[in-house]
């Protein structure tokens, strides 16, 4: 089948090389030229694991392909899929939507013959509806179905959350787009993944319920971890206990520094906005959303607390700014409330991670950058782990006490072991534990 893929961001490029490594032909479509030539010259503009990989032997097979110009895509195009931002919208929090309705706008002037247009960007309730006005009232004799269809993508997982997903949900209630949606996703069927047909409001709904769901188990076990601190419990045999219950289940039951990323903080807080504009609020949400914004505020707090109250003058070391391993992507990550708040109490900081130095030149200031996470030790009067990279799993603890002006680290992941690191000599703080 032929796809045009409107959007070239983290959704849209590991979508579209995910279709073509199915078989289909599809075209990437972004009004960014750099990117566009960055892409066609064997670039990757994000970082994904295996991203350059799959796109360079889909390109090689002439599956996928680049272009800024989206005409002779969309003509060709069984299903045109808009993948396009969606950001909260300054002032108001609701989803800012104009990169979709001009999306829809353009397609509507360039499709021939019955085309399926689908959402894959994450859209309130109700936009199927509006992309559906916005190109009746452009193309009255236009001959098309609009379709929801979410992405649930990991970033740092997201071509095996793509091939293997837990389920597929598409909205529609038209016949010739569930076929085409059949066809698209017919390699699934060899997984025998479920692929859940609901209706497009039902669908788009369902995006925002799973996002908000899991974010506000995130902020349930960091409560937990907050009262386990205060009773003298231990915050990661809680999660055990309770997620070993399979009506529960273990995933997202990690303590930390609160949730950030593309998805959960903005996810969460249209859906508050959607649901109060409809007169039926969702108090757990918001409270979701007003506890996690606390989190990270309060993850300074823990640092200057365990530094002795007073930051003035002190170095302070920084594992990882992303909001996750695997990723390059610091939107909304807790380095970016910890990193200024620990600037603001006197301290200078000095960090590494591995993907996202060229990011956090760009949203930390006077953050002093470092080559690897050694450096980032070297003289510090404590070192804070925020992102659990893999390297920093089993870093060589003894040279670190040496590097340190002080062996004190703060560990927001709970990545080790207290008693391991008291006999090693380390003065460890952590997060709901003893």
């Amino acid at each position: 089948m032929h796809v045009a893929m409107i959007g070239t961001g983290y959704v849209g490029l590991v979508s579209g090389a995910c279709f073509a490594d199915f078989g289909h032909v599809v075209t990437c479509i972004d009004k960014d030229a750099t990117k566009i030539e960055q892409l066609k010259s064997g670039g990757i503009p994000i970082y994904e694991p295996g991203l350059d990989t799959l796109v360079a032997q889909n390109v090689r097979a002439g599956r996928l392909f680049f272009d800024t110009e989206a005409a002779e895509a969309v003509k060709k195009a069984d299903a045109v899929f808009i993948a396009v931002g969606t950001p909260s919208r300054r002032g108001d929090g609701h989803a800012d939507l104009s990169y979709v309705y001009a999306a829809a706008e353009e397609i509507a002037g360039l499709m021939n013959g019955f085309t399926v247009i689908v959402t894959k960007s994450t859209v309130p309730v109700g936009t199927g509806d509006e992309i559906e006005k916005i190109i009746r009232a452009k193309r009255p004799d236009a001959d098309f179905a609009v379709v929801s269809n979410p992405e649930f993508l990991r970033e740092g997982a997201a071509i095996e959350d793509f091939k293997r997903p837990d389920r597929v949900v598409v909205g529609t209630d038209d016949e010739r787009a569930r076929q085409i949606m059949r066809e698209l996703y017919r390699p699934l069927y060899l997984n025998e993944t479920p692929i859940v047909f609901t209706s497009r409001r039902t669908s788009e709904l369902t995006k925002y319920a799973a996002n908000a769901f899991l974010a506000m188990k995130i902020t349930f076990i960091n409560e937990m971890a907050d009262l386990c601190e205060a009773v003298g419990g231990d915050v990661q045999h809680v999660a055990r206990g309770i997620g070993l219950d399979n009506r529960i289940g273990g995933k997202f039951l990690h303590a930390g520094p609160g949730y950030g990323g593309s998805c959960f903080p903005k996810d969460t807080l249209a859906l508050v906005r959607t649901a109060t504009d409809y007169g039926s609020p969702v108090e757990l949400i918001e409270t979701t959303v007003r506890v996690n914004d606390q989190r990270k505020k309060a993850m300074a707090r823990k640092i200057m607390t365990a530094m002795g109250g007073d930051l003035k003058g002190k170095t302070v070391g920084v594992l990882g700014l992303t909001f996750k391993p695997n990723t390059d992507d610091m939107r909304d990550a807790p380095s970016l409330d910890i990193v200024p708040a620990l600037q603001a109490m006197g301290a200078k900081v000095q960090a590494f991670d591995p993907a996202g130095a060229a990011e956090a030149r760009q949203l930390l200031r006077d953050i002093d950058l470092k080559e690897d996470p050694y450096a980032a030790a070297a003289g510090a009067d404590a070192l804070v782990l925020i992102t659990e990279w893999d390297q920093f799993r089993a870093l060589d603890l003894d040279r670190l006490k040496l590097l340190m002006n002080q062996p004190l680290m703060i560990d927001l992941r709970n990545v080790y072991r207290p008693e391991d690191m008291r006999v090693r000599g380390f003065n460890y703080v952590s997060v709901g534990r003893p």
